[in-house]
């Protein structure tokens, strides 16, 4: 009984989040929670029709499409072993098989008739979708007539380009997919996204008519290129080992996913010959010839124990989250930042949320959304990264406060759109974080955030000028600092009183001035004192206004 009761809300549970998910693109839980409740699942009752069933039907009150071709979803795999198991089980040791990646967009189908485009329909349940034709007339490579006259269903995925989504829709959405969905079904242009930014990418094409001569599925791509459409970018593996290199370009592009146009999910792997395909065939859910293989996942769910404020070298003062120590694309995160209070609005994360967490290759973990209150037993089963338990009671629900004063100097903060800004420059965080990026702006060995940090406490430094008066006698009065790492330190600052006026410019740690920009404009004011000439001039041609008015010791403009 303890079983069918399990089953039973696991059915419902799928059922539910597929729903927010197509529907109403507005995921409770993360892709990685969701494989786990079918995973369970399938292990359960591998019967079960809920397993069969592709997606939701379209909302009532949308425009129904019966797919004549049925959009069927794919078997999944995350493992070496299971890529494998589908080489030689599944497709009973086939050879020569075809790679894509997978796009984490949303589905699309365009139904062309005599080449003009006759309508577009989103995945829905797999047997019926929902008209999205006037919107997907607007996204940006959608072609109104093919160069070949042909009667087709193009299937593929509306993806967004990452440099668009980071450039307009950073502080709109969590994600690209989203708003590519969201775009695609909203009825009268008042959605968050523009279609006309999004790019559709195909991979698989039906014909109603007699289908062009092909023997293979990659030759098909290739008649999509010259009908005007483009195919996501394919690969072919062909030999009496294929999973071997199948299992190597999962390792490549691994690696270089992040630096891809689109964000994908994994790998699409289908056996390439047609009569092949057509000889294995399909089950209710999916087709036996195609694998979609998943990247290990780079996004958890973790829960908001607390926040922090700290004031950083330009003034801006940051959110940092504390959450429960959680895994995420093989890195245990127990802080992560919350860039700023007008993140903090968008999000509407409190104190003793459940939260979904998101590591994108090398780039600092962050939270992506709030899921909800969370309960203890979110806590349960954690881990330091130092392989320590991790113990903690659910923190009370509580709204995030923002501070009305620098938790540093205690100077007044100012807003500045979504930003908080300390004005203090003699702000000792501040001073801190400017010391350290100069130093390792410059590359300096031995000088970290500890040393700073001492030297700042024992009233040695106050500024990054100071750290060249430094003498052998006060480096080695210091705790832990014996003479040689004295010498060493002593020798890294002798070793940057010289330097180009590009590297100077960088260090300074200005805002928005990296190392090519700083390189730049010292190429174009020659000297300093050429810089301090430019200044004067722009600072008389715009005005306090434009400019800027400067400051005083405390952050306050000068009176005049």
């Amino acid at each position: 009984m303890a079983e069918e009761s399990r089953i039973e809300q696991l059915s419902a549970a799928i059922r539910y989040h597929r729903e927010l998910y197509y529907n109403h693109s507005a995921p409770e839980i993360s892709d990685a929670d969701f494989d786990k409740l079918w995973d369970e699942l399938k292990s359960l009752d591998p019967d079960n029709s809920v397993l069969h069933e592709v997606g939701p039907e379209p909302l009532p009150g949308t425009v129904k499409v019966e797919h004549i071709f049925p959009m069927r979803s794919l078997d999944k795999g995350t493992t070496d072993e299971d890529i494998i198991h589908f080489v030689t089980q599944s497709t009973f040791g086939g050879k020569r098989f075809l790679a894509q990646p997978k796009l984490d967009g949303s589905a699309l189908s365009l139904e062309y008739v005599a080449g003009n485009l006759h309508r577009a329909a989103t995945r829905g349940s797999g047997e019926r979708g929902e008209d999205v034709t006037l919107n997907a007339k607007l996204v940006a490579n959608v072609p109104l007539r093919l160069n070949i006259p042909a009667d087709c269903h193009v299937r593929g995925e509306v993806v967004m380009p990452l440099s668009v989504f980071e450039q307009k829709y950073r502080d709109v959405s969590p994600n690209p997919r989203n708003l590519c969905s969201g775009a695609l079904r909203q009825k009268h242009g008042d959605g968050k996204a523009d279609a006309t930014d999004l790019v559709f990418c195909a991979y698989d094409v039906k014909f109603v008519n007699e289908a062009p001569t092909a023997t293979n599925d990659s030759e098909l791509l290739s008649w999509l290129q010259k009908a005007g459409i483009e195919p996501a970018p394919w690969t072919v593996f062909e030999s009496d080992r294929p999973q071997l290199e199948m299992i190597e370009h999962t390792k490549e592009w691994s690696i270089k996913r992040d630096d891809f146009e689109f964000e994908i999910d994994g790998l699409v792997f289908k056996l390439d010959n047609l009569q092949q395909r057509e000889n294995l065939g399909m089950t209710a859910h999916h087709p036996r010839w195609a694998l979609a293989w998943k990247f290990p996942p780079e996004e958890a769910t973790s829960v908001l124990l607390s926040v922090d404020w700290q004031t950083g070298r330009t003034g801006n003062v940051t959110p940092v989250a504390r959450i429960a120590p959680q895994s995420v694309g093989g890195v245990t995160v127990e802080n992560t930042t919350l860039h700023n209070p007008g993140e903090v609005s968008r999000l509407g994360v409190k104190i003793g949320d459940k939260i979904l967490i998101v590591r994108r290759g090398d780039v600092i973990p962050k939270i992506e959304q709030s899921l909800g209150r969370a309960k203890q037993e979110d806590l349960v089963g954690r881990y330091h990264a130092d392989g320590t338990p991790f113990a903690h009671e659910l923190p009370k629900q509580q709204e995030i406060k923002i501070p009305q004063i620098c938790p540093s100097c205690d100077f007044d903060l100012v807003v500045e759109g979504a930003f908080l800004k300390c004005y203090n420059m003699l702000c000792e965080a501040r001073t801190s974080r400017s010391i350290l990026y100069w130093c390792r702006a410059l590359e300096m060995d031995g000088i970290g955030e500890k040393l700073v940090d001492q030297l700042l406490d024992a009233g040695m430094i106050s500024s990054i000028s100071g750290l060249y008066e430094l003498t052998q006698g006060q480096l080695t009065s210091l705790e832990r600092m014996g003479e040689k790492s004295a010498q060493n330190v002593l020798s890294e600052l002798a070793r940057t009183k010289q330097m180009t006026l590009g590297k100077f410019i960088h260090a300074l740690g200005l805002p928005g001035i990296g190392p090519e920009l700083a390189s730049l404009f010292a190429n174009h004011v020659k000297t300093l004192d050429g810089m301090f000439g430019w200044l004067h001039s722009a600072h008389a041609e715009l005005g306090d206004e434009e400019y800027g008015p400067e400051l005083d010791g405390n952050g306050k403009p000068h009176k005049t």
